[in-house]
């Protein structure tokens, strides 16, 4: 497979583009194509026009461009498939998962310093040009991720019921918790050349952790959609791990500025610069990247209403003490 990468990653994305392409239009439109939507895509076929001419910008930026151009096209196909969207109905929830999403990937980019999965190369000697892609692009990371599963919810895929599962008892979800902590430290304080091998309990680990936590705090949640008897939020985010990771490969291939794979398993057998069983992580960290926006808005909501009652104590403490 190191000979055939290239060509095994381009029929992936061909057919992960032809069927949602063929799906689209097999659908009925409940509202207009947004015309920003014709600016991403006419965006797309820019930037790749300008990479092949060798265009020195585009070709250090040529990822977080994509994935911009991307997140406008994706978003007018959702609203045209559902008469709303993330981007039209709140332009400003969408600027805050896309600030959310830089701390938030910054959360892995630690570990990675531990654990040596992936590096980067051909970045900008200057740190501000540098900092600036850096930014960018993790600022892409979870909008990429929610609007791609909002795409694939709104072609109808994964909404078929389930049996509803009994509650999930304290106890359970202790214990789900617990394996999450145990996931998420083991790899930190084995030895590093160990470490090396582990990074998948990191892509899962969040979920364990956070998603019981979520249940209890009543966030939306993996759990509680398993008690109603509903799997679509997990199976749409991890498709939608699928769609972005073959994009995210394959644009990071012809990137000047990009990311190479130094983990230790099956370097010679890859798809695009990935190892083909690193697409594996794909699917479990885009549910992580689902259940770690929740926690973050679930502990949002809770600052906001301790404060809330804080400055009720205060006022109502200073009506007692006026009297």
């Amino acid at each position: 497979m190191s000979n055939a990468h290239l060509p095994v990653g381009m029929v992936l994305v061909g057919v992960t583009v032809g069927f949602l392409v063929v799906r689209y239009f097999s659908r009925k439109k409940a509202g207009a194509f947004r015309s920003y939507g014709w600016i991403g895509l006419a965006m797309l076929i820019l930037f790749e026009v300008l990479l092949f001419l060798r265009v020195g910008w585009v070709g250090i930026y040529f990822t977080p461009l994509c994935w911009t151009a991307y997140l406008l096209l994706t978003d007018a196909a959702v609203f045209s498939l559902k008469g709303s969207s993330r981007l039209s109905d709140s332009p400003r929830d969408f600027f805050l998962l896309a600030l959310a999403s830089i701390p938030l990937w910054l959360i892995f980019e630690a570990y990675n310093l531990r654990m040596q999965n992936w590096t980067y190369v051909g970045l900008p000697a200057d740190p501000v040009l540098r900092n600036l892609g850096y930014g960018w692009s993790f600022a892409t990371i979870w909008p990429a991720i929610f609007e791609t599963a909002d795409l694939l919810q709104a072609l109808g895929l994964f909404a078929r019921p389930v049996p509803p599962h009994a509650p999930f008892h304290r106890s359970s979800r202790t214990l789900w918790t617990v394996a999450g902590a145990i996931f998420l430290t083991v790899p930190v304080v084995v030895p590093a050349r160990i470490g090396q091998y582990l990074f998948a309990l990191v892509w899962v680990g969040f979920v364990l952790l956070l998603d019981p936590l979520n249940y209890a705090w009543g966030s939306r949640s993996l759990l509680r959609e398993w008690e109603s008897g509903s799997t679509t939020i997990f199976w749409s985010y991890m498709a939608a791990g699928i769609v972005c990771g073959a994009f995210w490969e394959f644009w990071n291939y012809w990137a000047t500025a990009r990311w190479l794979y130094i983990f230790p398993i099956l370097q010679g057998a890859k798809i695009f610069e990935m190892p083909a069983p690193g697409f594996l992580g794909f699917p479990p960290f885009a549910v992580e990247c689902f259940v770690m926006y929740e926690t973050l808005k679930a502990v949002g909501r809770r600052l906001v209403g301790f404060r809330q009652g804080q400055r009720i104590t205060e006022t109502y403490s200073s009506a007692v003490e006026s009297k």
